[in-house]
């Protein structure tokens, strides 16, 4: 992989390595190119705040001192507080007359909930995150794509209802108010109509940071959602986009800050920051609901989605939910052009190349059958899929 390859990190359950060969592969278009998407994407022009009678220096991300999902408690912090609610494994409920029941470990973001009437399971999840980009618009629908994501990492296609959660910061003048925030609604409602389903109510409160999330619900059939723990020995590890959306939004905001760019700036030009910037924002907006069809399509045995963890932290917890022994080897990270150049210059600031990097509406990890993992990427990376072009290298994992 280059310069940017990261030196062989093992943890419990999934572990980076160079040394090792495989059958590995990683799908670099993700998003079905509907015609919704087609349209408002052609159609939309960048952002200018002078247009929304904003003064020119306005800027979303400054209503957050944090980024996207890098808000999240430390992992293993987390793990701890959280021991008090995890249940067993499997565990029986006489409810349901005695069957063996599975039940996800708190590293996981949905609950299958078996329902009392008809074999029928809800599957439900939620989800909030500070700004990222300063798009308003495009915020809107990273947010609701990042909710979403955890319905898809499940092979769930259709999602039933949505509700919007919106912190709204009492550090906004009025009109920045009036003007940002129905952008912001209208682009989580955009994202949950491609999404085939639509926002019924949620909350919206006074807060000094922006926050934005919801609650995504959907009540499926068994054969409509794929349990995440059915790993087995010579399985392959796929991912269904690219990593460094962390970097890209905050190499973004560094062109601002001229003691930040003077420390980057032999490595990267800003117009490799811009462009990654464009993909990385276009990345997060999409949804991941092309992937979880075709989970089912090609046998898929478990999946989860990348998000504040990182790839390594993620791989971890899908890891220890396996029914299997099992354990995750991650070769290469493929990564948003150029960042890995970037991360490297910044030293251990992001930890990109460690797999550590947290990452917003990211792809899925999905574990296929050898022989199907390659189909897997040929369909996803088709003319009527494929959307992403900027990655430094393809990336190699296996099971």
């Amino acid at each position: 992989m280059g310069p940017g390859r990261p030196r062989p990190l093992s943890v419990p359950g999934a572990r980076l390595a160079t040394d090792q060969q495989g059958d590995q592969y990683h799908c670099s278009g993700e998003g079905k190119a509907s015609a919704l998407w087609e349209r408002t994407m052609s159609v939309r022009e960048t952002f200018n705040p002078e247009s929304y009678e904003l003064d020119k220096s306005f800027r979303l991300t400054r209503f957050t001192e944090l980024k996207g999902t890098g808000c999240k408690v430390p992992q293993d912090v987390l793990q701890k507080l959280l021991e008090s609610l995890q249940e067993n494994h499997f565990q029986e409920d006489e409810q349901f007359l005695g069957a063996v029941m599975p039940r996800l470990g708190i590293g996981m973001d949905t609950c299958v909930i078996p329902l009392r009437h008809g074999g029928l399971s809800l599957v439900q999840t939620t989800d909030y995150i500070y700004p990222i980009v300063d798009d308003p618009y495009m915020m809107g629908r990273i947010a609701c794509a990042n909710v979403l994501s955890d319905l898809y990492a499940m092979g769930v296609t259709e999602c039933d209802n949505m509700l919007m959660l919106l912190g709204v910061s009492n550090k906004m003048t009025d009109r920045e108010r009036d003007k940002v925030i129905p952008l912001i609604i209208q682009g989580f409602k955009d994202a949950a109509e491609e999404a085939g389903t639509s926002v019924t109510g949620g909350q919206t409160v006074l807060n000094p940071w922006i926050v934005l999330g919801g609650v995504a619900t959907t009540v499926c059939q068994p054969n409509e959602f794929i349990m995440p723990d059915n790993a087995v020995p010579g399985d392959v590890l796929v991912l269904t986009k690219p990593l460094g959306t962390q970097v890209a939004v905050a190499v973004h905001q560094w062109l601002d800050i001229p003691e930040k760019w003077n420390k980057i700036k032999l490595v990267v030009t800003q117009e490799d920051v811009e462009l990654a910037y464009q993909e990385a924002m276009m990345n997060m907006a999409r949804l991941n609901r092309t992937a979880a069809g075709l989970m089912h399509t090609f046998n898929a045995h478990a999946a989860t989605d990348i998000t504040g963890f990182g790839i390594l932290g993620h791989a971890q917890n899908l890891a220890k939910q396996q029914r299997n022994e099992v354990s995750f080897v991650i070769h290469n990270l493929p990564v948003l052009a150029k960042m890995a150049a970037v991360s490297k210059a910044c030293g251990n600031m992001f930890g990109l190349m460690h797999g550590t990097c947290p990452e917003t509406s990211g792809g899925l990890l999905i574990c296929l059958p050898r022989e199907q993992a390659a189909r897997f990427c040929a369909e996803i990376k088709s003319p009527k899929f494929s959307l992403t072009k900027s990655i430094d290298d393809p990336g190699h994992c296996l099971v």
